[in-house]
């Protein structure tokens, strides 16, 4: 017996490591026992697009391993890595180097508005299929790349344009880039970002209609850490997008509240971390600098808040 109990142990820990190394994708056991998270660094915080310094790919991945991250989302167009720019030798080249880098490639970003041009041209460009295509491309990119997840969004919400129409758009968005995915083995995970579907329970209900295997969350709590009313709405929306949750991301809000000693956001920010812990939530934390941070855009400035989170999420660990 005690052979016995030391292989499965065994067995359990080579699976443990294995996932991480190629991105096999666990759903939360509701175990809190089962918690099992590394680090993570999203190569937008380093794409210039708020006006920061710009760093390559290759720059980027030197830096994410020198500040202690365990794995990196790449994003999915131009200047990182665009399908566009990356043909079957540069995919074997830029995966091999962020293998020899020790890193794990966690997912790509996709960026996708599937209600984009709706309020001028309602019957103009497909852009659902249009968009499902191009994230279809990028589930390939992500297979060749050795990840087998893909970050989406849903849509902007558009002025003049009735709500279900937007809404339905979306699902058919959805649903046509997930089938292109499917081809590769690919997920995609919903990141609820400033658009339609923002709120959890809106959300959920969008992935329980579009009921396909491979469509999943990467819970993003968004204003609820901004602006947080109550730590227990932050838990419930955890607990209610359990079923889906694959990846979560956060972004640099909590370190206004720690310079601030804004104790009711930390406070958000634990109860998230917590929670997701509460349903044995086994992945990635991901940070991400999606906008103008306070102190610039320096590098040294850019690397000071990735390294500060870093730091703060060894407490969950």
């Amino acid at each position: 017996m005690k052979k016995r109990t030391f292989l499965g142990v065994l067995i359990l820990s080579i699976v443990w490591i294995t996932s991480f190394s190629q991105t096999v994708i666990f759903e939360p056991t509701g175990n809190p026992a089962d918690f099992k998270v590394k680090s993570c660094l999203h190569s937008v915080s380093y794409a210039g697009l708020w006006g920061q310094d710009v760093l390559t790919v290759d720059e980027f991945l030197l830096t994410a391993k020198r500040l202690g991250y365990d794995g990196v989302i790449l994003m999915a167009k131009r200047p990182h890595v665009s399908p566009l720019d990356y043909d079957k030798e540069a995919r074997a080249k830029l995966k091999k180097r962020i293998a020899d880098l020790g890193l794990t490639l966690v997912a790509l970003a996709g960026y996708n508005d599937f209600t984009a041009g709706m309020e001028y041209n309602p019957g103009g460009a497909p852009q659902a299929e249009i968009q499902g295509a191009y994230l279809g491309m990028v589930a390939e990119l992500a297979n060749d790349l050795g990840t087998k997840m893909v970050r989406i969004f849903t849509g902007n919400k558009r002025e003049g344009v009735a709500y279900d129409k937007q809404y339905a758009t979306i699902v058919e968005g959805i649903t046509i880039a997930a089938k292109e995915a499917q081809k590769y083995g690919v997920t995609l995970f919903v990141q609820n970002h400033h658009n339609i579907a923002f709120n959890y329970n809106d959300l959920y209900a969008m992935l329980k209609e579009i009921n396909l295997p491979n469509v999943k969350a990467g819970w993003d709590p968004g204003q609820l850490l901004r602006a947080p009313d109550s730590p227990e709405e932050i838990r419930q929306s955890i607990l209610k997008m359990k079923p889906y949750i694959v990846n979560t991301i956060s972004d640099h809000g909590i370190y206004k509240a720690i310079d601030k000693k804004d104790n009711a956001r930390i406070a958000a920010y634990d109860a998230f971390y917590n929670a997701l812990k509460e349903i044995g939530y086994q992945g990635y934390l991901v940070y991400e600098m999606c906008g103008k941070i306070e102190g610039g855009g320096s590098i040294n400035n850019l690397d000071a808040f990735a390294r500060r989170f870093h730091t703060y999420i060894r407490k969950f660990r």
